[in-house]
């Protein structure tokens, strides 16, 4: 059984790593993708090489890889202005280190033997606290990272699309910790019981194996959520504890936008960001962040479609529109219906329909 889900294993990550690295218009994170899915290959193929060589597998330090492979793609998706370096590479170094000890100690992934007090017992011990450590380090920078992300894209996007949720991220990190967390459990049965429940190692490839196929489907769609490059100094700015803005200034911003918005309505464009109503004011964006958080007490998100809400109202009550609720939200600036129904019930607690129902003249 093992050896099929190594050879599959090796054929998916293979396979599914040439197909983003041969990505359309190809970006930092699909690289990272590509590399991980590259090292995933070549760590099931020396799995399946060791249980030809030694009929069981090599202490295996998948998690090792999995654990900052998973953080730098996160990290490529959510931080604006990302940059690979040859420093990251150090992430990589447990991995390596211990991957080439197991292949000089011949040290066999085998759990009945975790205590014997033999010549590489300490080997065994210190390989598993550097797991534990990875995977509690790693794994909460990673969650970390997308729930920062989660409350950022409201501070950069009126429209949040589902590809900049990243959902599918949120989902693998829970998975992900539920593996881990089990694989735990099912590691110290084994040590306690030897020879009893689920072999370790058929366990630990087949649900990699598993997080490879979601990997391979959803990175080879994932776009990039921030389209353009910041300078790392204005996230410094845009945290704005320490604001350099004037009580006068933060006005006259404040005024700008106000005007600039409802005189030319750009709320109506669903793809209005941050960085195009920077440029249309020419003030810089962290500065207009400030202004709409602390002067105007929203986030960017909310702001514009506080505006989109109230002109879908408008129409919703003109008894000569002839368009459907849909349209109407389309017409209003949304980009979707599903969008559009969730902010008008979080505006004003109900549906556009109830809302039209309830406020209609008899």
């Amino acid at each position: 059984m093992l050896t099929t889900i190594v050879w599959v294993g090796f054929s998916q990550s293979l396979f599914a790593a040439i197909l983003v690295a041969a990505k359309k218009n190809i970006q930092k994170q699909d690289r990272i993708l590509a590399t991980w899915l590259f090292l995933l290959a070549a760590e099931f193929l020396t799995c399946g090489i060791d249980y030809l060589v030694w009929g069981v597998p090599l202490l295996s330090s998948s998690f090792l890889l999995f654990n900052p492979a998973f953080f730098l793609y996160i990290r490529s998706l959510t931080k604006a202005g990302f940059k690979l370096k040859a420093s990251q590479l150090l992430h990589l170094v447990p991995f390596i280190v211990f991957e080439s000890a197991s292949y000089l100690l011949e040290e066999k992934s085998t759990l009945h033997n975790f205590f014997e007090n033999d010549s590489t017992q300490w080997f065994r011990f210190l390989f598993s606290i550097a797991s534990v450590i990875s995977w509690l380090v790693y794994n909460y920078l990673s969650a970390a990272m997308v729930f920062r992300h989660r409350k950022k894209l409201e501070n950069e996007f009126s429209t949040i699309e589902s590809e900049k949720k990243l959902k599918w991220i949120i989902s693998i990190v829970v998975l992900y910790n539920l593996y881990c967390a089990f694989s735990l459990i099912l590691g110290v049965i084994q040590v306690s019981v030897p020879g009893s429940g689920l072999s370790q190692y058929v366990y630990n490839y087949s649900a990699l194996l598993v997080l490879i196929y979601i990997l391979s489907f959803y990175g080879l769609r994932q776009e990039r959520v921030f389209q353009t490059e910041e300078n790392p100094l204005e996230e410094v700015k845009e945290k704005y504890q320490n604001s350099v803005l004037s009580t006068e200034r933060k006005e006259s911003i404040k005024e700008a936008l106000i005007r600039l918005v409802e005189s030319s309505k750009i709320y109506l464009n669903p793809d209005l960001n941050m960085n195009m109503l920077s440029e249309m004011l020419d003030v810089p964006k962290h500065q207009l962040t400030e202004v709409i958080n602390s002067e105007i007490g929203k986030n960017f998100f909310r702001f514009i479609n506080d505006y989109r809400v109230e002109a879908v109202k408008k129409k919703l009550l003109d008894p000569n529109n002839l368009y459907s609720i849909e349209a109407i939200g389309y017409d209003c600036g949304f980009n979707s219906k599903s969008s559009f129904f969730t902010v008008f019930k979080n505006v004003t607690g109900m549906t556009p329909l109830q809302y039209k129902m309830q406020n209609s003249k008899e």
